[in-house]
């Protein structure tokens, strides 16, 4: 059995990049971290749709309180031109906790989430 010391252990993990649980690089684009590509694309398509004036704005994981100790993070929030606003989460993988939240948040604002995949 081989052990390691701390300095080799250091000088191993020097460089190994840590993959994510489902495989989506994070990219950092004006200052803003994305958990995805699929995620940043999106965020540069809001940016053009919104110098276009087809949007009237969005904004960034707008938080969502479901309940005292329950929170919903969707990936943005889009204003419309016609005054209604759409939820918007990026998704590569639906996760159970994502699936259960999704139904309260759904349930409790009357809203629907739009899922881009």
């Amino acid at each position: 059995m081989e052990h390691w010391s701390v300095e080799d252990y250091k000088n191993f993990s020097n460089g190994v990049k840590k993959k994510s649980k489902y495989h989506a690089n994070k990219v950092s684009i004006d200052g803003h971290t994305f958990d995805s590509q699929k995620e940043a694309d999106y965020y540069c398509e809001l940016k053009l749709r919104l110098q276009a004036k087809e949007i009237n704005g969005f904004c960034l994981q707008p938080t969502f309180i479901l309940a005292p100790s329950l929170k919903y993070k969707a990936d943005f929030i889009v204003f419309h031109k016609d005054a209604s606003t759409e939820v918007i989460d990026v998704k590569g993988f639906k996760t159970k906790e994502y699936i259960a939240k999704k139904k309260v948040f759904e349930d409790k604002f009357n809203l629907k989430i739009t899922e881009i995949e």
